[in-house]
């Protein structure tokens, strides 16, 4: 049996996020990024006095990316210390280097430093999808502002709206997603080189007391991974906290989306607009004319997982005794991962999603017909009060002929025919001649066209300026 397939392998990986957001999480980016750090280091402290020698920190560079998985495994067994383990596998195939490897540091400088440059780069990766999927429902928004539509409260039929502005909710929430993680990645720092418990004592003393040096060595190794500024006071760790609002941002994203697929979900069935469905796409192996929306159900059941993931590290962060306690380390591996590679495989779907809309304007016609005489009776009292009509009989004639129209549709399952018994009724006719233009949907939207073009000026182009949108590119089952 093939290896590959004899073990449990995460579906986040395989199936549904991006190879880009996989890769920033494998073993190799993160290890490679730790001898990065290691080299950083010493070519810093070097930089600054310390007796490292050329000779030794190019046996380091030679040796970044040749990891000998292997060796770390055996060493890990015996140390079960990851970092230690590295740092002996390291030594063994870099002899010149082994002394100045790791010097004065604690592992959360390679651990913490490690995360906070991948968090860094998969919001970068995070936001051009983002702006993506806004970009495309802005287009959309824009194509289809003044296509009159049942709007929904509860879910049951509403005061019309337009197929444009709906989309403008959807976006409304996005944006709010959007400049929270921008937020998060203007306000993300280094941890840099703080020692075991944080008060730096370690360099300190390799630096014979000089304060300046250090905060040099600080400033230097950051500013090698570009950050401008590091956490100014940690712990062992950086603030457990940075955790939580990234995995929070990335939850509150998940409702989004979770909000955005479900309604796709409910017009699907209504039949009103449908998410894209391949010329070979089976919906179902039983029922062959099923269109299932499997595009969204996707994003629903993604994104479920996605909101429940802020919990996790909120529990960490509050249960992080004093200086740090361990017992963060393998939630985190668990919880980090998962929420950016959840939130990149929902924002593959979503690009996708939004790439392809399907509008079926004549269903969303029937369907505004239906409940629009409804709708217009309050206009219609107001007409032939202006014709010179008694209010009162007119609102008890409308009500009479509106509740025999409901007895059409609902115990007989006919169409409205509301209008046929106003237009046949001659207490009506001072209005007769007016009914099209008094039943017009587009006199019933409201400025839901022009909030649409308003909302996209204002709201949407300045926030995406500046971001280069990512286009879809199918996904990858």
């Amino acid at each position: 049996m093939s290896s590959e397939h004899a073990r449990w392998r995460s579906p986040l990986t395989g199936r549904y996020a991006s190879p880009e957001m996989g890769a920033l999480f494998s073993d190799d980016h993160k290890f490679r990024t730790w001898r990065r750090l290691w080299l950083a280091l010493a070519e810093a402290e070097a930089a600054l006095g310390l007796p490292i020698t050329e000779d030794q920190l190019a046996d380091l560079r030679a040796h970044l990316d040749d990891i000998d998985y292997p060796a770390v495994a055996r060493y890990e067994r015996e140390l079960r210390h990851d970092v230690m383990a590295h740092v002996h596998a390291l030594g063994d195939v870099a002899p010149k280097a082994r002394p100045i490897v790791h010097l004065g540091a604690t592992s959360c400088f390679v651990g913490d430093n490690t995360d906070l440059l991948i968090l860094r780069d998969a919001v970068d990766l995070l936001v051009p999808k983002l702006a993506g999927v806004i970009r495309q429902l802005a287009d959309f928004a824009s194509t289809y502002r003044e296509l009159p539509t049942l709007g929904f409260t509860h879910y049951q039929p509403a005061q019309l709206t337009t197929v444009g502005k709906r989309a403008c909710l959807w976006i409304q929430e996005l944006l709010i997603d959007l400049a929270s993680l921008r937020r998060l990645r203007a306000q993300i720092r280094f941890r840099g080189v703080k020692g075991t418990t944080g008060t730096q004592a370690s360099f300190l003393t390799l630096f014979d007391g000089d304060h300046d040096k250090v905060e040099a060595l600080d400033r230097e190794v950051a500013a090698a991974f570009g950050f401008e500024q590091t956490y100014a006071v940690t712990g062992q760790t950086y603030p457990r906290k940075v955790d939580h609002e990234h995995v929070m941002v990335l939850g509150s994203f998940g409702a989004s989306a979770h909000k955005i697929a479900t309604d796709l979900r409910l017009l699907a069935n209504l039949k009103e607009l449908e998410e894209p469905f391949g010329a070979k796409q089976i919906g179902s192996s039983a029922m062959a004319y099923k269109r299932n929306p499997m595009r969204s159900e996707r994003i629903c059941a993604l994104s479920r997982h996605l909101m429940t993931l802020p919990a996790n590290t909120a529990h960490t962060a509050a249960v992080q005794w004093f200086e740090r306690t361990l017992d963060d380390s393998a939630n985190r591996r668990l919880t980090l991962s998962e929420a950016f590679l959840t939130a990149d495989a929902v924002l593959e779907a979503l690009l996708d999603v939004t790439a392809g809309l399907v509008v079926y304007d004549k269903v969303i016609a029937r369907r505004v017909a239906s409940e629009l005489p409804f709708m217009a009776t309050e206009n219609l009292i107001m007409a032939m009060v202006k014709a010179g009509a008694d209010r009162q009989e007119v609102h008890e004639a409308i009500r009479v002929h509106s509740l025999a129209a409901a007895a059409q549709v609902k115990q007989r399952g006919l169409d409205n025919d509301l209008v046929d018994r106003v237009r046949a009724d001659p207490a009506f006719a001072p209005i007769h001649d007016r009914l099209d233009t008094l039943l017009d949907p587009r006199t019933f939207i409201g400025r839901a066209p022009e909030q649409v073009l308003a909302f996209l000026r204002a709201d949407v182009e300045p926030a995406l300026e500046g971001i280069e949108p990512v286009a879809p590119r199918g996904l990858r089952v």
